[in-house]
């Protein structure tokens, strides 16, 4: 055991002083800029601080995509060069998968399938995918995490400050402590793969009737803390089908709407991670597009029931004009310190989220606004409105949610569908309340023996 943490120390320990030395280079640079009066090239500095992450891979590149999503967490030249990190990462050949097998389900594992793929299906930053066939024939997803994930993990968010330093040294009107804290907990969570299966149980339970989704079935007896095997799902890309025709398109963009919103709305979880590669589409008995298929539950945030209530709360508020109920929205997501010049700031972000939602008409996400320009005069108002007003603290719980609702908003604008949004939103929060939310979430949480997300 001795042995074990001291090769987990120095795992650690050399992957610290990596990223340290990557990330550390790129902020001394900017630094020695402002400290001797030469003009700071932040495209420039963009551009080495995507060249050294995405050398690195694995949990800091996830960390770096992630905080590209998030509006105002990084400056936007920074947010424009790590969005184009590729999520790819180099895949472990079949030596090594055999011994990280070996070690998950024992030996003799390859016994307990009639075929297991020595070539991945998919390669990501904390694990990859192998498709395999089980003994009575199902075909099977084997999504395996990589060696030494939770030193790496740790590793790299120690040197999370690191990044978000570059923004408080240069641009201090965003506080992002409160960012950082949640990003951890939710990278810390998923690395668990028995969570993980929780929360596809848990998704299996709350769309049960929604048949344009589909849930893969967890397999158990082939699965650990650092093994998911699942339901291998049928589907091709998304974006296959962004020249369908109208009605197609609006099938799709419908039933993301309802896998992201209706277990939000009724249950206080959201999935934290709309990206493209983790759904596909599945076709129907006539060969059309019938719905998706939801692929990964690593990244699932469980809200306080009050939470969600806030999220009714503002929109409620925005659209009576209800200044009161809008504060305290605010309020329940945890912002402080609020004032007019504050919240009217808040609302500028605020509107454009839920612009589409108070729009009682078919319409698209973006309304005539080229997709490249969407959300972005709204950022830059909130910005100069923040750097005149003073500095705002970004709730924590806030992250995932405002995350969840641009990946959307990318999906809908991909698939340039024509919904009206308002009524797909009135639906969802049908008979809403509090009380409701925190029953159903009680139920629920029971059913698949899971935890609500942790603190910290």
């Amino acid at each position: 055991m001795a042995d074990l943490e001291k090769n987990r120390f120095s795992a650690r320990a050399k992957r610290y002083a990596r990223v340290s030395h990557k990330v550390g280079g790129v902020a001394a640079r900017m630094a020695g800029a402002r400290l001797f009066g030469m003009p700071l090239d932040r495209a420039a500095n963009a551009v080495a601080l995507t060249a050294a992450l995405g050398g690195l891979k694995g949990p800091m590149m996830k960390v770096a995509q992630l905080l590209a999503t998030i509006p105002d967490a990084l400056p936007p030249e920074y947010a424009n060069e790590l969005m184009k990190l590729q999520s790819n990462a180099p895949p472990m050949g079949w030596a090594f998968v055999k011994r990280r097998m070996n070690a998950e389900l024992g030996a003799g594992w390859q016994d307990k399938f009639k075929s297991f793929e020595h070539q991945p299906a998919a390669a990501a930053s904390l694990g990859q995918v192998h498709r395999a066939t089980a003994a009575d024939g199902s075909q099977l997803a084997c999504k395996l995490q990589y060696s030494d994930m939770q030193s790496a993990v740790e590793a790299d968010l120690s040197q999370l400050g690191m990044l978000f330093s570059i923004r408080k040294r240069f641009d201090p009107v965003i506080d992002t402590s409160e960012i950082a804290v949640e990003i951890a907990a939710r990278l810390r969570e998923e690395l668990d793969y028995e969570r993980e299966a929780k929360h596809a149980r848990l998704y299996q339970h709350m769309l049960k009737d929604e048949p344009a989704i589909r849930v893969p079935k967890v397999w158990p007896a082939l699965s650990t803390g650092r093994l998911l095997t699942m339901d291998w799902l049928e589907g091709h890309k998304l974006l296959d089908h962004k020249d369908d025709p109208l009605k197609q398109r609006n099938t799709l963009a419908h039933a993301m709407f309802t896998a992201w919103w209706q277990p939000f709305s009724r249950f206080g979880v959201i999935h934290g991670d709309p990206h493209l590669g983790n759904y596909t589409v599945f076709d129907d008995a006539k060969g059309k597009p019938g719905g998706i298929n939801l692929l990964d539950y690593g990244c699932i945030r469980i809200f306080p029931p009050s939470f969600v209530g806030g999220v009714v709360d503002l929109y409620r508020g925005l659209q009576e004009g209800d200044d009161d109920r809008v504060v305290h929205a605010y309020e329940t997501w945890g912002f402080k310190r609020l004032n007019r010049d504050l919240i009217d700031t808040l609302n500028i972000w605020a509107r454009f989220i839920y612009g589409p939602m108070l729009d009682d008409r078919v319409r698209t996400i973006a309304d005539g606004v080229k997709p490249s320009e969407y959300g972005r005069k709204e950022a830059f108002r909130v910005h100069q409105a923040l750097k005149a007003k003073g500095p705002v603290t970004v709730p924590r719980e806030f992250v995932f949610m405002d995350r969840a609702a641009i990946g959307l908003g990318a999906v809908f604008l991909h698939l340039a569908a024509e919904l009206n949004f308002h009524r797909l939103f009135n639906e969802a929060i049908e008979n809403f309340s509090v009380d409701q939310v925190a029953a159903r979430q009680t139920a629920a949480l029971a059913a698949v023996d899971l935890q609500p997300s942790t603190a910290d």
